[in-house]
């Protein structure tokens, strides 16, 4: 099923100071919150440096390469590629939703602190399409950014979660939010959300994404010379981050839906020869760089602040 390892060419991507250029530079970080956001940001850049190492395309394109039609079946292949990438034993553990549905797939990166920053995708799809699209391409990422990150020690705990059933109403991820405690749910700073990737470039649902996480994103694209852009959402569907912010936790949803490639989703167009493969690699380089960063940057009073505005 899988017909790639994933062992990596010795690779590191280190952002610091870029990341305060790219934040001046973007679109889209409204200009009041460029001098607060810089200010902060110039003093975690000052002592540390983001880092994290890059899995090479052909491991990235197999594991997409590497989808089954079946549900069940994809739970199953993602399970294996997290124990390849090194999370098991007690890390990796399934959450029963539904006696008839997969279940959710939890894989757990310790860091040095409890507080948490959640990266969530779901493998379902309906029953027209290869569903390698919507959303195959998020879900096979997950084991490629644990692995990513777990070469170096990390500030924020991470969890990554396979959700199941987001095409019957996000009814894996309300389900995982629904079960998790006041206290727990405190501790996420952030869920981040990758749904339908891999159209083209990279697109974010800024309407529906936290201020701070945003401009953290537009930052790091604009340090990596990634592209990224703004692609709303509201009035044509929902993803797993809605699930989220019911509970006031801060989330985002990554993904490359434009008009021309909307009608894609949800019909027997889903299928692998969609993905545009340059674009899709772009994306994950921009994803881990993006988790790096925030695991430096999330929880400083610098960063709530400009959050607040206050």
């Amino acid at each position: 099923m899988i017909t790639g390892g994933v062992e990596a060419r010795p690779a590191r991507d280190i952002l610091s100071l870029a990341v305060l250029a790219g934040i001046l530079k973007s679109r889209l970080v409204p200009r009041p919150l460029r001098i607060v956001l810089l200010l902060g940001l110039l003093t975690a850049c000052a002592v540390a440096q983001v880092q994290f190492q890059v899995l090479d395309r052909e491991v990235i394109e197999a594991r997409l390469e590497g989808f089954s039609r079946k549900n069940d079946e994809r739970e199953a292949i993602l399970k294996q590629m997290f124990v390849q990438s090194g999370c098991k034993d007690d890390k990796l553990s399934e959450q029963t939703v539904k006696k008839k549905l997969p279940p959710n797939l939890i894989c757990v990166l310790p860091g040095d602190t409890n507080a948490i920053i959640l990266v969530g995708a779901h493998s379902d799809h309906v029953e027209v399409g290869d569903g390698v699209v919507d959303n195959w391409s998020g879900a096979s990422l997950l084991p490629s950014l644990y692995y990513s990150l777990s070469k170096v020690p990390r500030k924020h705990t991470f969890v990554f979660v396979n959700f199941t059933a987001e095409e019957k109403g996000l009814v894996g991820s309300d389900f995982y939010a629904g079960k998790l405690s006041p206290e727990q749910r405190s501790k996420i700073e952030a869920m981040i959300n990758m749904d339908t990737l891999g159209l083209g470039p990279t697109e974010v649902w800024a309407t529906h994404a936290d201020t701070t996480l945003l401009n953290a994103l537009a930052g790091v694209a604009n340090a990596m010379k990634l592209p990224v852009s703004v692609m709303n959402v509201d009035q044509v569907g929902s993803s797993d981050s809605e699930s989220f912010a019911k509970y006031k936790i801060p989330r985002i949803t990554i993904h490359s839906v434009t008009q021309q490639t909307w009608p894609i989703l949800h019909s027997s167009k889903d299928k692998l020869n969609e993905i545009k493969k340059d674009d899709y690699y772009a994306s994950y380089r921009l994803m881990i760089g993006y988790l790096a960063f925030l695991d430096t940057d999330l929880g400083r009073p610098a960063t709530a602040q400009a959050n607040t505005g206050h």
